[in-house]
């Protein structure tokens, strides 16, 4: 499954370097932004801050790399969960 990132800020009140991620059909699905020093062990880390459809989820997670994030938004578009 493709995924398209695009580069934005987000104003989250610290950290706004963000990606905006659309699915094969050119739909918004998710919106991540890069943790920032403030965060010790997760800094440079992706956070979902919002998922969209099968995406949304209670607790969001943070991923190590922007390959670890697509791989998840991949498997959970797939299971249509």
């Amino acid at each position: 499954m493709t995924l398209t990132l695009q580069p934005v800020r987000v104003a989250t009140g610290s950290d706004e370097e963000g990606m905006l991620v659309f699915d094969a059909e050119q739909r918004l699905v998710a919106v991540l932004t890069q943790l920032g020093d403030q965060y010790d062990g997760l800094s440079g880390h992706w956070y979902l801050e919002a998922g969209f459809g099968c995406l949304e989820a209670r607790d969001q997670p943070t991923f190590a790399d922007l390959e670890a994030v697509q791989e998840w938004i991949r498997q959970r578009l797939a299971k249509g969960r």
